[in-house]
């Protein structure tokens, strides 16, 4: 498996993480549940440096190469300030505390 982790750095952008909730759940999420060979993804972000991201969770090398329409690259106006690719040694899941929540 492979971890890729993107961040963009909004600074300047014209966006802020509230504008970019709404494209997160007006059409994203929807988008991305069909990408195949992705396990998970989940969107990040720290208010603190304006910045926004995502991991995702790939099951192959070859998936996580895969090309993605650049949707939030095109909304921000740039590539992400950082991309990186990891091996995954090993993933678990907890006992939730709270069931459903996300």
């Amino acid at each position: 498996m492979k971890a890729t982790v993107a961040w963009w750095d909004l600074k300047g952008s014209g966006h802020t993480i509230e504008s970019l909730r709404a494209y997160l759940h007006d059409e994203a999420i929807d988008r991305f549940a069909a990408v195949e060979g992705l396990r998970l993804k989940f969107w990040i972000a720290d208010p603190q440096t304006q910045r926004w991201g995502a991991v995702m969770l790939w099951e192959t090398a070859e998936a996580a190469a895969q090309p993605l329409a650049p949707r939030a690259a095109e909304l921000i106006g740039r590539a992400p300030a950082s991309y990186t690719v990891f091996d995954v040694e090993a993933t678990v899941e907890g006992v939730p505390l709270l069931p459903g929540r996300v």
